[in-house]
């Protein structure tokens, strides 16, 4: 039974800081509600302590890493990347050089190369909006298949990088090729210089999360474009999905609404509940792909099993969407996760 619509948990529009400190902070942003944020970024950079630490450690530093990597990964990563993402939309400083700190002080601990995210994702990513010529684009797989993820995650591993830099040569975007080159370089000779000094703990502090992080990426990218109507690809209504009423997004600044996202890239994250109930009929009509209580990288983890089914039942029932039945439902999902022709890319790319 598809799900009708609950009331929505996610983040709402907070409240300007009460707090003189909340103040204060708020006075160095270009947003007082992104307060939160500086308060992310303190954290981050105390738990970079530990980091540290694990150069001292000598061949003990292999005994800290399951404590470390814990630590890591179930605490601060994925609100960081998400961090990252909402500040590269929107700046988060007043001050320009302060924006350097989240991708160059603390990003490179949190298996971000800096500069290469903002490369991919604002300079390649919402341009190409997951069409024939985006780099991460899912089209032309079948995206249910886990080959087809393998194969679509070990070639943004080895041959991402340069491909993005050939990406922006080829479009005349040379300063931010020449950003993307330097962070790319700088992470890469300073992760091996440190290898000479500890190559334990640069493997559990730098080259692990980098690998971890690209491969989280991929999945979260193909759980958000899985769902495309080859007919309509441009359409982010019909290339992308929502995913509400998840801890996700009360962990992760409400990255689940996508759908938005692309048609709005700059909306601050504390809008989009209220921006989705204001125009769920839109949805409804454009017979967009809404879940309700999973996540992005669960959605991923339900296609790599085959479980269709589990996914209907999560689908949210729209006003205004065609009336489906379980079955319907599921073929409709199926419908949506079959490739693009070698055709159509070319039409797409045109676009």
């Amino acid at each position: 039974m598809l799900c009708e619509r609950p009331v929505n948990t996610d983040l709402r529009d907070d409240p300007l800081p009460s707090t003189a400190l909340g103040r204060r902070v708020a006075s160095w942003l270009n947003d007082p509600r992104d307060v939160p944020f500086v308060y992310l970024m303190a954290q981050c950079l105390a738990f970079q302590v530990f980091a540290v630490g694990l150069f001292f450690l000598g061949d003990s530093a292999w005994l800290a890493a399951p404590i470390y990597w814990a630590a890591w990964g179930f605490g601060f990563v994925d609100r960081f990347i998400l961090m990252l993402h909402c500040t590269s939309h929107r700046k988060l400083f007043r001050n320009r050089h302060l924006n350097q700190l989240i991708p160059w002080a603390i990003g490179p601990f949190f298996g971000q190369t800096p500069e290469t995210y903002y490369a991919h994702h604002m300079g390649m990513h919402h341009p190409e909006n997951n069409l024939g010529t985006d780099l991460s684009t899912t089209i032309r797989y079948q995206r249910d298949s886990v080959r087809g993820w393998l194969h679509y995650f070990a070639r943004f591993l080895f041959v991402g990088v340069p491909a993005l830099a050939r990406y922006h040569r080829d479009n005349g975007n040379r300063k931010l090729l020449r950003r993307f080159v330097v962070g790319e370089s700088t992470f890469w000779v300073t992760s091996g210089a440190l290898l000479l000094v500890n190559w334990q703990a640069a493997l559990i502090v730098f080259v692990v999360p980098v690998v971890t992080i690209r491969a989280l990426m991929m999945a979260g990218n193909w759980g958000q474009h899985a769902f495309v109507d080859t007919r309509d690809a441009g359409n982010a209504y019909r290339n992308s999905i929502t995913c509400i009423n998840t801890r996700y997004n009360r962990r992760c600044f409400n990255d689940g609404y996508h759908i938005l996202h692309h048609i709005k890239p700059r909306t601050h994250f504390s809008e989009y509940p209220a921006e989705f109930e204001a125009n769920k009929a839109e949805y409804g009509r454009q017979d967009a792909i809404v879940f309700e209580g999973i996540d992005f990288f669960q959605v991923w983890l339900f296609l790599m099993l085959g479980r269709h089914d589990w996914l209907a039942k999560r689908m949210v029932r729209l006003p205004g969407a065609p009336v489906r039945d379980q079955q319907e439902t599921v073929a409709f999902l199926k419908s949506r996760l079959l490739p693009a022709t070698a055709e159509a890319d070319l039409t797409m790319s045109a676009k």
